[in-house]
């Protein structure tokens, strides 16, 4: 029975959702499928083509560290039903047993355009047709790297609502939106590397009933927290818990996003341009290098950790993890990615816990406070490894005094000279 609906047909979706899904079926009895829909191209791409040509099945390998040694398993997913081609969304809105929708559209997607035909307009006619009708509304789970991104979603339809109808039939319309439609929010964590490399293929292709052409590679890692609106119990209808999978269903889902940021997102930021100068080109390498993994420990158990507002269990065990997934042999994450429009990522991802470490210590955090220096550097020793709008990098390659830099508001937000006083 078709009962989500999902806008994205990457291998981001397919090696984390329609894998929690068949999980699901497998093992909490949801007995559902999923219908994919490409929400940009009307032409087939290549891999939803091999995708519909095996039924909808293919595998996901999942490859990474498990309890301190290499591992690789296939899982099968059955779940899925086939791809289509963006087209009008409304000819789904009747589908039996439909009550989910799911959706990976990039950040950019979640956007409103008056008379544009983006994801939000989309979503705006495939509710119109339902509540034309007579149906139940429907349960989104968008899955944007945005904040609120449930709450934005809701807002862009309704104001597509607002521009494409009138009266008494857009009243109605919005009414049952606000009312019978629920926009969760949600944080989604895995690493989904997609397509095997060529050397993994040709071994994968040895493997019994594995067809490496729709074959999806993702770290054994996985978490989703999801915050729905006050009075629903989403996880009545979607056993995710039950099916023995990492989910935490919170009224405030802020602090899983605040976990992820740093102790992830930050400790690779935090690292990347000391790992780039030394010679590394790849984040395992640093988890491999005892120098450099011991200031990794440093900075994410004594200098993030504290600054995180969950239980110390649980961000021990996190913390763990990420060490774990940073050692994963197969992930090949580069550190010149990571270092892409680094000084933004700076910002963002390790200037939130240096100001907070202060706060709670009076001092600032040695470690996460010394990358700034070696960001610096990269920037201006090695242009070539770090990729930045033209008036970032040309401006520090010029290797302009520290004082001067660490005073650009524009760059920070704030006067960074201010907190080393």
């Amino acid at each position: 029975m078709t009962r989500i609906l999902q806008f994205g047909e990457g291998y981001f979706l397919r090696g984390f959702f329609d894998w929690m899904v068949q999980r699901m079926n497998d093992r909490a009895g949801f007995d559902g499928s999923v219908r994919i829909m490409q929400p940009r191209r009307a032409a087939l791409t290549d891999a939803s083509r091999a995708l519909n040509a095996a039924g909808g099945r293919y595998h996901v390998c999942l490859r990474g560290i498990s309890g301190g040694a290499p591992s690789e398993s296939f899982e099968e997913i059955r779940c899925v039903e086939g791809v289509s081609g963006a087209g009008d969304p409304a000819a789904f809105a009747t589908l039996p047993g439909l009550r989910f929708v799911v959706s990976n559209t990039t950040e950019a997607g979640i956007e409103y355009r008056r008379g544009g035909d983006t994801f939000p307009s989309k979503v705006a006619r495939l509710l119109a047709a339902r509540h034309a009708a007579g149906l139940p509304g429907l349960v989104f789970l968008p899955m944007e790297l945005i904040d609120d991104n449930g709450p934005a979603l809701r807002e862009c339809v309704l104001r597509h609502v607002a521009d494409d109808f009138q009266g008494a039939e857009r009243e109605s319309l919005e009414d049952w939106i606000r009312g019978e439609c629920v926009f969760c929010s949600t944080l989604v964590d895995r690493i989904v590397s997609g397509a095997p490399d060529a050397a993994s293929a040709a071994r994968f292709a040895q493997v019994p009933g594995v067809d490496p052409a729709t074959l999806v590679c993702a770290e054994p890692f996985h978490f989703l927290a999801i915050s729905a609106p006050s009075g629903y119990d989403l996880e009545s209808e979607l056993p995710l818990g039950r099916a023995g999978l990492s989910v935490a269903y919170a009224p405030d889902i802020a602090p899983y996003r605040v976990r992820k940021v740093r102790f992830l997102n930050g400790a690779h930021t935090a690292s990347v341009a000391r790992g780039l100068l030394s010679g590394f080109t790849e984040v395992a390498q640093l988890v491999n290098d005892d120098q450099s993994r011991a200031l990794l420990e440093k900075i994410i158990f004594d200098e993030i950790f504290p600054t995180v507002s969950l239980p110390d269990a649980e961000k021990r065990r996190y913390a763990e993890s990420v060490l774990e997934r940073f050692a994963n042999p197969f992930a090949h994450h580069r550190l010149q990615s990571i270092a892409l429009n680094s000084v933004a990522k700076w910002r963002v991802r390790v200037l939130p816990t240096v100001l907070d470490f202060r706060r709670l210590f009076g001092r600032l955090p040695e470690g996460l406070w010394e990358s700034l220096d070696w960001l610096l550097r990269l920037y201006a020793e090695r242009p070539d490894l770090v990729g930045d709008a033209p008036d970032v990098a040309g401006y520090l390659r010029s290797a302009p005094p520290r004082r001067e830099v660490l005073s650009r508001t524009d760059f920070w937000g704030m006067d960074l000279t201010d907190i080393e006083r």
